[in-house]
């Protein structure tokens, strides 16, 4: 009677081993059994957000649409609002990547920042970040207040940068009411460029003076299609007048060595007349974000 006792104890403690085991098995397979790192990257979610703004919103999907080609997982938040909307969920990690611009976010987090070229504000906006976010590498794109002259005045005069403009008399800058007193306004013109300017507000119709030739020198943002429709020339800004915005991916922190081959690949082919372009197939065209990403990808040998 011992042994039987005995041996059915055995028997049971084997299946409870054999049971174990089976569920060790199962629960294991995530942590890497038969996947391999691909199978991780095609299980990783990654939410892209975009601001309330088609230019934000086209640059998102380019980077959900590269995202998912290399076999990530990606949700789409699109359409949010402006930084106090979205950045605290950028900071809980509830949205992993957000396209952005160097100059204003950096001014997000330091008001009083006295950076304004490219790198500058690149290497300070590094240091300003919360933590657990980061940036990707910046593209040389930009959207940001720069100095406009029309094609033909820019051939008569020989200008390519704001500089140039020194020495001619009679410059008109048009722009919106506020410019007259921003530091890059007309006394930023002189004592940076030693350019002479007056100053007449046109709000809205900015580029409808210039191309009438009312003003000569117009306040225009960098990727506003109507540089490209209009025919204009954006001045070189060498000096670092203008407050450098290139847009630059944010990133959280935790998954951003993941997915940085793959984005940085996107801000490196991003050019400041490209993004003009892709907002001119928006409000001139009137192409969906999701197209115009599919053929930028394409086009850059990116899909």
């Amino acid at each position: 009677m011992s042994t039987a006792r005995t041996r059915l104890a055995i028997a049971l403690a084997g299946t409870a081993v054999a049971a174990l085991a089976l569920a060790g098995c199962a629960s294991g397979d995530p942590l890497g059994g038969s996947t391999d790192s691909g199978d991780t990257a095609d299980a990783s979610t990654i939410v892209i957000g975009s601001q309330a703004y088609y230019s934000n919103e086209i640059i998102a999907e380019i980077y959900a649409q590269a995202l998912e080609g290399a076999g990530f997982t990606v949700e789409r938040n699109f359409n949010i609002g402006q930084r106090d909307a979205y950045m605290p969920s950028l900071e809980d990690g509830s949205i992993d990547l957000f396209p952005e611009y160097t100059g204003n976010l950096l001014q997000f987090f330091e008001p009083d920042t006295t950076a304004t070229t490219a790198d500058d504000v690149y290497a300070a906006l590094q240091d300003a970040l919360p933590e657990g976010l980061t940036v990707l590498e910046q593209s040389s794109a930009t959207d940001q207040d720069s100095y406009n002259v029309t094609a033909a005045f820019a051939e008569e005069n020989g200008l390519a940068s704001i500089g140039d403009l020194a020495g001619i008399d009679g410059l008109v800058l048009g722009g919106a009411p506020e410019l007259e007193e921003r530091p890059y306004g007309p006394t930023g013109l002189q004592d940076v460029y030693g350019v002479t300017v007056s100053f007449q507000p046109t709000a809205d119709t900015t580029v409808d003076e210039l191309v009438a030739g009312n003003i000569q020198v117009a306040n225009v943002y960098s990727a506003d299609p109507r540089i490209e429709t209009d025919d204009l020339v954006t001045l070189e800004d060498p000096e670092g007048l203008f407050l450098a915005s290139n847009v630059v991916p944010l990133v959280n922190a935790d998954i951003a060595d993941e997915i940085a081959d793959v984005i940085n690949a996107v801000s490196a082919a991003l050019t400041p007349e490209g993004l003009v372009a892709l907002n001119v197939e928006s409000t001139v065209d009137q192409r969906s974000s999701e197209d115009i990403a599919k053929d930028w990808l394409a086009d850059n040998g990116l899909s």
